[in-house]
């Protein structure tokens, strides 16, 4: 499915989206549509604040946090972005449609997070899955934990154990 999803296009993602929110009797306002242009054009992890400061920094139709807060949260139910979790209080987004399906290691410390792909771990999941007679329709797997930079400068302070304790480590 994920190659699938790789080879859409914009509009097409735009035209799905469109009709869900019809199916949610909902409309494209020209507060959502720069929302959800934006959304699609940037290509790293965003929070609403961050979106909510790239909106205002452009030319366009005014948007305040709140519609930017809404369109996230429906862009996520329909399965267009999905959010990710930073383990430090704060919750980020990425678009998921014309991606490759990707994992992610968040760092506790800073927040960094590192995407990357394994196919054995895929493949564990799906045998797992199958072993247990689950149908897996998707998954989002998420390690935490402390970053190499993170690491490296924490160990040169000598606060790494002091750190990794408080993480639960």
């Amino acid at each position: 499915m994920a190659s699938v999803q790789a080879s859409l296009d914009h509009s097409k993602i735009e035209q799905r989206f469109e009709e869900f929110l019809r199916q949610q009797n909902l409309k494209m306002t020209p507060q959502r549509r720069r929302i959800f242009d934006k959304a699609f054009e940037v290509h790293e992890h965003f929070s609403v604040e961050r979106m909510y400061e790239w909106l205002k920094a452009e030319e366009g139709p005014a948007v305040s946090r709140a519609p930017v807060y809404r369109t996230l949260e429906v862009l996520e139910r329909g399965g267009f972005i999905a959010a990710v979790a930073t383990g430090r209080g704060e919750v980020v987004y990425e678009h998921v449609l014309g991606h490759e399906h990707h994992d992610h290691m968040v760092c506790r410390v800073c927040g960094k997070i590192a995407e990357f792909q394994d196919k054995e771990i895929e493949a564990l999941q799906r045998q797992n899955a199958a072993r247990l007679g689950f149908i897996m329709t998707g998954h989002m797997l998420r390690l935490s934990g402390v970053c190499s930079d993170c690491t490296a400068r924490l160990r040169d302070e000598g606060r790494l154990e002091e750190v990794l304790r408080e993480l639960g480590s």
